[in-house]
């Protein structure tokens, strides 16, 4: 790679195609994909009705600008927003956080905003400043300023909101900081504490919504009202949008000119998102929600004795696990795709899986038992070197 910055640390191969859930390099190399691109592709690399929907908007029109009404954009508003929000189109979940972010000062006009360490919001600067992660903000200061850090599944959190505070914002599940699931008395405090206060609650569904953790949005399996949910990633299933869905109440700060998008709301992001929307039916997460059982059971079995494992965390599709010092997660990650599998970091020497939802259990299987033999092998080196 020659002329492009040098953003990303990558791996040693260009994948050039894809079908169902298998991807394939430029050496001919075909792996099981436990990535999903990130947490994007849930309905994997060979969808019939997103490529239909997105090649027949293709032959009508690809963009329009944001100055006439869209009438597909409001019937995606309506598959996608709880009952009583609205949405705003833009192009990736740091946007729709920088957007939550504008709302919530403009609406409560306040500007001190509530995060959590490990918590991942994007890049630019006002998610950037909403990220706990000194080292995502190393070398920008000086961040957006009113924002305030809290530990996150720490009762003193709770404490720390009041009605000082524009906003909360927070994961359900920590997805970058390692994967880090929330406690639900503690997620329903925060809740609580947020409206029993004025202050505004953004659940960042970026990672953790359309499914991948069995229910449309994850906040839905806990006992919380959010006022703003942010999502991305998985809603286009590759093509490039997001959303920051709000409260009705709070439109009247979001008028004309207070905030605005080029390529948000754009027809061709928006007929994938359609057709994904199409798809995430109860029946459909009903079978997310079995397939995460069977993987669970499988991991707790054969991979979360081993000595090489600290731990496993996670929901749904959505699996940390937790790796001893022993070993580092970049190198069982290079033992995989020498295996003929994909797989993910995060934060504090984390394996990530965040598979295709359309995957088959039995390759879902296959893949935890991929996990299994190399982390037995690394297991064995390391009782070994002792």
């Amino acid at each position: 790679m020659e002329n492009i910055f040098p953003t990303y640390q990558q791996y040693p191969m260009e994948i050039v195609a894809g079908h169902d859930w298998h991807l394939t390099d430029d050496s001919g190399k075909t792996y099981l994909d436990f990535t999903s691109g990130i947490g994007v592709c849930s309905f994997g690399y060979s969808n019939s009705l997103i490529k239909q929907q997105v090649t027949d908007q293709l032959g009508k029109i690809w963009h329009t600008s944001n100055l006439y009404p869209s009438a597909l954009q409001d019937e995606v508003a309506k598959q996608l927003c709880p009952q009583g929000m609205l949405a705003f189109f833009c192009n990736s979940g740091t946007e729709s956080n920088e957007a939550a972010f504008k709302l919530a000062r403009k609406y409560t006009g306040k500007s001190k905003v509530l995060a959590f360490n490990n918590g991942f919001h994007g890049r630019t600067f006002g998610s950037m400043s909403l990220t706990g992660n000194p080292s995502i903000q190393a070398g920008f200061a000086p961040m957006v300023p009113g924002i305030t850090f809290a530990d996150y599944n720490d009762s003193h959190a709770i404490d720390q909101i009041t009605d000082e505070f524009a906003a909360v914002i927070l994961e359900v599940i920590q997805g970058e900081g390692g994967v880090n699931s929330g406690n639900a008395d503690w997620l329903h405090a925060v809740s609580e504490k947020c409206h029993q206060e004025g202050v505004l609650l953004i659940i960042d569904e970026v990672q953790t919504g359309i499914g991948r953790t069995g229910t449309k949005f994850a906040y839905e399996q806990f006992d919380m009202d959010p006022d703003i949910i942010t999502s991305a990633k998985a809603l286009g299933n590759g093509l490039p949008i997001g959303a920051m869905l709000g409260k009705q109440k709070l439109a009247s700060a979001f008028g004309p000119g207070t905030h605005g998008t080029t390529f948000g709301g754009n027809k061709l992001a928006l007929s994938a998102a359609k057709a994904v929307l199409t798809q995430l039916t109860p029946e459909f997460l009903t079978q997310v929600q079995q397939k995460s059982q069977v993987v669970f059971k499988a991991i707790q079995k054969r991979v979360e004795p081993l000595p090489v494992v600290a731990s496993i965390s996670g929901k749904g599709l959505m699996i940390g696990i937790h790796l001893s010092d022993d070993v580092q997660v970049a190198t069982v990650i290079a033992k995989l795709q020498a295996a003929g599998m994909l797989t993910l970091p995060a934060n504090h020497n984390t394996l990530r899986l965040l598979p295709p939802l359309v995957m088959s259990e039995t390759d879902l299987l296959a893949g935890i038992a991929k996990i299994a033999q190399v982390l037995e092998n690394m297991s064995a080196t390391v009782k070994e070197q002792v």
